[in-house]
């Protein structure tokens, strides 16, 4: 506990450069499957299905690296994650089929675990007290690298080339892992039984509120990440020549992470004051008209302010989502709530791609738009007419 600070600085840089190197590489995806790996035809199915392959055995994969972080500690568990991602990523320079690729994005979805080892580390390492503020500052990493990342690699891809961005990721990543070094863990092995998902799910059905926001969770993620395969893409057919979309697409990656920074905080505090339903409603209207907009834009730099003008508004969901989990559970179950609301927004993060994939080379890119815009203006017309409900039965009691 007397290291908490300086755990806490030395992860937030860890966080940092892992996320960045996460995102130097993964918005160019679609281009390295065309141009590098010559998949010509089905590329959206190819460049979702190479997003969500990873995040799937991640998901897979977490409850056996959590038992491990339970008997060894998570400092082991996030040198371990580093320096296997680094490997995943330096091997995709290697690559020069579609189906090897799949192969290696495999693997680094084994290896995956930074991010959920450096929060069990905060949250077991950091006075009750500071735990709060704490993970307050650490989510600010993820975001900031978010940002970075696609910048850097809109840059570099263009400088030294696509195949060799794999490697600029690797080294980064590998610096991660050795930041993390510095980290002092005070582990106390963990001799009880964890409770089991399903009855974690039993706990959690009891409250309606709190499944119906695990709903939204899901719902929630799978729209962002319907998305991610073909935003690149779709700046190639709105933007021209590819050398100049690699940037372009960069800084379209990047807008939202700037917006969310810009007003995340705000969201919060706002949370506070007129409720957090009503904060959800706003950012789930914004969002969703967001969308919308999108499918109507033909002009690069229309489209990028127009998805950072997106952000401003989506940048209340997670934030509003998050508190009203921790409100809806119960003080005791809390922890659990928080990890099950993960475990939603992974299978959105599994869900989103493929299905973004699929339905963006059956229907077009556009109609993907279409279709997120009007799911979550209908998520908001739902918790709208929830809350109504809600009012006119307490009215009549």
């Amino acid at each position: 506990m007397l290291h908490w600070k300086r755990n806490l600085y030395i992860l937030w840089f860890g966080l940092f450069f892992n996320h960045m190197a996460y995102t130097l590489s993964v918005p160019f995806f679609p281009l390295f499957l065309q141009h590098d790996l010559g998949v010509d035809k089905g590329l959206e199915a190819w460049s979702g299905v190479s997003i969500a392959i990873s995040f799937l055995i991640s998901g897979l994969c977490a409850p056996f690296w959590g038992s491990l972080a339970d008997k060894y500690g998570s400092k082991l568990m996030l040198v371990r994650s580093g320096v296997g991602l680094g490997a995943a990523h330096v091997a995709n320079y290697f690559v020069h089929d579609p189906y090897t690729f799949i192969v290696v994005r495999i693997f680094q979805g084994v290896m995956a675990g930074f991010t959920p080892a450096s929060l069990a580390l905060v949250g077991t390492n950091t006075p009750e007290k500071h735990v709060g503020y704490a993970l307050g500052v650490i989510s600010t990493s993820t975001a900031a690298g978010g940002i970075v990342g696609p910048l850097v690699g809109g840059v570099l891809s263009q400088w030294i080339g696509l195949r060799e961005c794999f490697i600029a990721s690797g080294i980064i990543t590998l610096i991660s892992a050795t930041v993390v070094l510095g980290v002092k863990e005070v582990h106390e092995r963990r001799t009880e039984a964890r409770p089991s998902v399903l009855q974690d799910l039993k706990q959690a059905a009891r409250s309606s509120k709190l499944f119906r926001i695990y709903g939204l969770i899901l719902l929630v993620s799978t729209s962002v990440m319907i998305l991610e395969p073909l935003v690149t893409i779709y700046v190639v057919q709105i933007g021209g020549s590819i050398s100049s979309a690699k940037l372009s697409s960069g800084i379209v990656f990047s807008a939202i992470g700037v917006a969310t920074v810009i007003m995340g905080p705000y969201w919060g505090r706002l949370g506070g004051r007129i409720g957090y339903g009503k904060v959800l409603l706003i950012g789930l209207i914004g969002g969703g008209i967001g969308n919308l907009l999108q499918l109507t834009m033909q002009h690069l730099i229309g489209f990028g302010i127009l998805r950072f003008g997106y952000g401003l508004f989506f940048a209340a969901v997670y934030p509003a989502l998050n508190a009203l989990v921790i409100q809806y559970a119960d003080k005791d179950f809390r922890g659990r709530a928080v990890s099950l609301s993960q475990t939603a927004s992974q299978f959105g993060i599994v869900v989103g791609p493929l299905l973004g994939g699929f339905l963006g080379g059956w229907a077009g890119i556009p109609f993907v738009f279409l279709v997120t815009g009007i799911t979550l203006l209908g998520a908001a017309w739902g918790i709208r007419e929830a809350s109504h409900d809600k009012t006119t039965i307490e009215a009549r009691g």
